[in-house]
């Protein structure tokens, strides 16, 4: 009950939100610096599922985002073989060890890499793909940010 009135305590809190240009009416420029947009040299996606006709499906839809956002596309595959999860059960709890029941999982994987992306673009990217994430089907996102090289290792050292 406390957590259902924090809750309504914060909406009924919320400013509207008020649209402004960046310039003021003095034409001058605004005091703070829009910061730069990240840069990712790579986004690496893995895709699990139990069935592979899903996966693929799939693949070829993140694929078409991808090129509607101009997004460089990379290499896109999977192993041949899925992973297989054995588990050996009794039948029985008490006597008749010798019946036994085996289950099996079997786990498909696909890789997809894209190339050549900006902050905004993989934020969009991702949460667009996010969404439209088939039931049964897991997604780990690892992206490659590019940094510049800190002040003290450009300067080569003056004495060896």
């Amino acid at each position: 009950l406390n957590y259902k009135f924090q809750l309504w305590k914060n909406i009924r809190t919320v400013q509207p939100v008020r649209f402004c240009s960046a310039l003021s009416s003095s034409g001058a420029t605004p005091t703070a610096a829009p910061e730069p947009d990240k840069l990712y040299s790579k986004l690496e996606v893995e895709l699990r599922g139990v069935d592979p006709s899903v996966l693929k499906s799939y693949t070829w839809f993140a694929t078409t985002a991808a090129e509607h956002l101009g997004i460089e596309l990379g290499k896109c595959w999977s192993p041949r073989k899925a992973h297989h999860e054995r588990m050996t059960l009794l039948k029985s709890v008490h006597i008749y060890k010798k019946h036994r029941v085996q289950y099996e999982v079997r786990t498909h994987f696909r890789y997809m890499n894209f190339h050549k992306l900006t902050g905004s673009t993989l934020d969009t990217f991702l949460e667009y793909i996010e969404r439209n994430l088939p039931e049964g089907v897991a997604l780990q996102a690892s992206k490659t940010e590019l940094q510049q090289i800190p002040e003290h290792l450009r300067q080569p050292p003056e004495h060896v």
